[in-house]
Formats: C-alpha cells, sequence, structure tokens
C-alpha cells in the first residue's frame, strides 16, 4: 500500500475553536488516505505556530524529511502549508525532488499531474497576492486611524480611548516622563522595568513590566507627543 504523512498546523487558540482545528484537518486526511489507497504512517503537527516561515515550523520540517519515492504529503489547504509563494515553491520543489506527491485537500491539488503542479503554484501566488491586498487595506486604514487621532490599535500606555479617540491619563503619561528620562540618563531597559516593578507600577494590562515593553512605549512616545 502505498504511503502517506500527513501535515496539520493552527496559529492560535482561537483559530483552533473558530477555524478549521487540528482534529478536523486530520479527519479530512484520514478519509483522504483511505479513499485514494494511502496508508497513513505519521501526521505532523505544529500547533499555536505561524505559517509565514517554514524554518519556524519544525514538524514541517519532519514531514517534509520523512518522504520517501512514491510517498505523499498530504495537508487540508495550502493555507495550512505555506503562507508565502517563495515557501510554497520550496516546499513543492522539495517533495518533487523526492519523488514524492503534495496533496492538498481543500484546493484538490495533486501534483502527480502536469495540471496539478500548475495550479498549485497559481494557487500560491494567487494566495499571497490576497495577503499583500489585506496588507496594504490595512495599513491604509491605520494611517488615517494614526493621523485623524482615531485609536488604531491596542490602547498605548498613557492614554485611554473615548469614543474612538485618544485621551490622555496624566498619572501615566507621568511614568512615561520618568522612563523617557531615565533612558536618557543612560539606563538600561531592564534597569528601567526592575525600578516600576519595584514601586509597583503595572503595564496598561496589569502586568510586570518587560524591556520589550519599554522598548516598545519609547518608540511610540513621538505618537504619544503628538497628541
Amino acid at each position: 500500500m502505498k504511503q502517506a504523512v500527513g501535515y496539520i498546523r493552527v496559529s492560535t487558540d482561537k483559530q483552533a475553536t473558530e477555524g478549521v482545528s487540528l482534529e478536523a484537518q486530520r479527519s479530512r486526511i484520514e478519509s483522504w488516505c483511505l479513499a485514494n489507497g494511502y496508508e497513513l504512517s505519521a501526521v505532523f503537527v505544529d500547533a499555536g505556530i505561524s505559517g509565514k516561515r517554514m524554518d519556524t515550523r519544525p514538524e514541517l520540517l519532519k514531514a517534509l524529511a520523512s518522504l520517501k519515492k512514491g510517498m505523499a504529503l498530504v495537508s487540508y489547504s495550502l493555507s495550512r502549508l505555506a503562507r508565502s509563494t517563495k515557501d510554497a515553491l520550496v516546499i513543492g520543489e522539495m517533495v518533487s525532488k523526492k519523488k514524492a506527491d503534495l496533496v492538498s485537500l481543500s484546493e484538490q491539488i495533486d501534483t502527480t499531474t502536469a495540471a496539478g503542479k500548475m495550479m498549485f503554484q497559481m494557487l500560491a501566488v494567487l494566495a499571497e497576492f490576497e495577503r499583500n491586498l489585506v496588507g496594504e487595506r490595512t495599513a491604509t486604514a491605520l494611517q488615517h486611524k494614526k493621523k485623524t487621532g482615531l485609536v488604531y490599535s491596542a490602547t498605548p500606555y498613557g492614554f485611554q480611548a473615548i469614543e474612538d479617540r485618544l485621551v490622555q491619563v496624566q498619572s501615566e503619561a507621568a511614568v512615561v516622563a520618568e522612563i523617557q528620562a531615565a533612558r536618557q540618563k543612560g539606563n538600561t531597559l531592564q534597569a528601567i522595568c526592575d525600578d516600576l516593578n519595584g514601586r509597583g507600577i503595572p503595564t496598561k494590562k496589569g502586568k510586570q513590566w518587560q524591556p520589550a515593553t519599554v522598548h516598545l512605549l519609547l518608540k511610540r512616545t513621538p505618537l504619544a507627543a503628538a497628541h
């Protein structure tokens, strides 16, 4: 019997519950193998991992490494397998070099045929094109909100959102001024965090300060000053 390996992925817990869960993806792969005479020898799972880069998904790399001649790599959809044209084509080439097949169930892609190979490449290009359009629309909307003073993301420290506008919070603004002054004096991000945490001053979300949090706050300082 021909052998197949499955690959399934979700980026977040929310996607697992509101999107296509790992269990649902596995079930579709199992059904395909049964219907097409393949034995599913293994299922590789990347849970809670973004698909933007293939080199940060260890289970995908294991799935590709496990392929042998005549085997099939089966995924629920192209988006589970790759999120960029570059990665999609690299994955397709790696599978082809091992003389194996690539199957994406949602798009009905099967690279055993020339038409299937062409469809795979076309869908990869179209999928990236759509993501780029979404990114452009999102960036345009954010730029507009920044210019008009509308809330454009999570409310930054030093402000509160009132009727979709950022209004300065004096107590937090004073902390921001302290952070700026400490940084100008040469204090490290960690030293600033230690001071704030030692004084019991929480972040916007009520958590302890981390160097990355302070770094982001300082990057937003020009925006804060504009308001």
